[in-house]
């Protein structure tokens, strides 16, 4: 029996390695994008849970004139924060937050960078007496709409095909309770 040569195994197994190689790069960008995703996710809700802490020490901090802070405006993103009277401490601790929602706390040239995407907030009081804060804010991808009760920035987050009925608002909600001092 003649002894055959093989040619062109050695190619072959090289060629069938580079592709496997490929697929795990390919999956390793994958990879990164969604950790890159998840982290600007977790960087605007730890922005978001800094400033409703502070709205809501404030308000407690000024607990005389809480019902200063509650009214039907929307803050942040879109409001326009110098028209807002800074004649008392509440007025002055809205424009402030109004600006903190806006992301002035740092800048990028002239752009607002230090908060998080399209961030607004709200300041209602609950049938009970108590003040309800909430900041809403954009979203990278779609998960789940936030319940009909929570009214702030609703409607201003659909963009896009797959940010639509609300999948893409964001929110934290606090309740600041008022003690009666006497």
């Amino acid at each position: 029996m003649a002894v055959m040569k093989q040619r062109g195994a050695t190619l072959i197994e090289i060629l069938v390695t580079i592709v496997i190689v490929a697929f795990g790069l390919l999956g390793l960008a994958g990879l990164q994008m969604k950790m890159q995703m998840s982290e600007t996710e977790a960087y605007q809700r730890s922005q978001a849970i800094m400033l409703l802490n502070d709205m809501a020490s404030r308000i407690a901090t000024n607990r005389i004139n809480s019902a200063s802070y509650v009214s039907t405006t929307t803050y942040g993103t879109g409001a326009t924060c110098s028209s807002i009277s800074t004649s008392t401490q509440a007025g002055r601790d809205l424009q402030e937050w109004c600006y903190a929602l806006e992301g002035a706390g740092a800048t990028l040239g002239t752009a607002k960078a230090g908060a998080m995407i399209n961030g607004k907030g709200c300041i209602t009081s609950t049938s009970g007496g108590d003040i309800l804060v909430t900041v809403v804010w954009q979203g990278l991808t779609p998960i789940s709409a936030p319940p009909s009760s929570v009214t702030c920035g609703a409607t201003n987050y659909d963009f896009g095909t797959s940010c639509v009925n609300e999948l893409c608002r964001r929110f934290l909600t606090t309740v600041v309770k008022i003690g009666t001092l006497t």
